[in-house]
């Protein structure tokens, strides 16, 4: 489960900055919103795995509740993801 969530996380944060500095900035500064719309729904589908995988793993590796928020709360800053993956996760056994 916790290869599972490092992929997630890393997805998770490549889509949210895809979604805030490629995608929003056609939409509002270039008038093209062709992108919005599937980069969108692919940072939602993914933040929403995220934070499942995040229960999921609170739970299985008795997390605190000051560590689960942390791990909660950097899926919705830019490169937050890629933080927690590696303050939290980096000598992890791929299980």
């Amino acid at each position: 489960m916790t290869r599972f969530f490092k992929i997630i996380a890393t997805l998770e944060g490549i889509s949210l900055l895809v979604l805030f500095f490629v995608a929003m900035p056609l939409k509002y500064i270039g008038g093209d919103e062709t992108i919005m719309k599937p980069a969108g729904y692919t940072h939602g589908f993914l933040f929403i795995a995220y934070i499942i995988a995040a229960f999921i793993l609170k739970e299985k590796e008795n997390w605190d509740t000051k560590k689960f928020l942390i791990i909660c709360l950097a899926s919705l800053i830019p490169f937050g993801t890629f933080y927690i993956e590696y303050k939290y996760f980096r000598n992890t056994q791929n299980s």
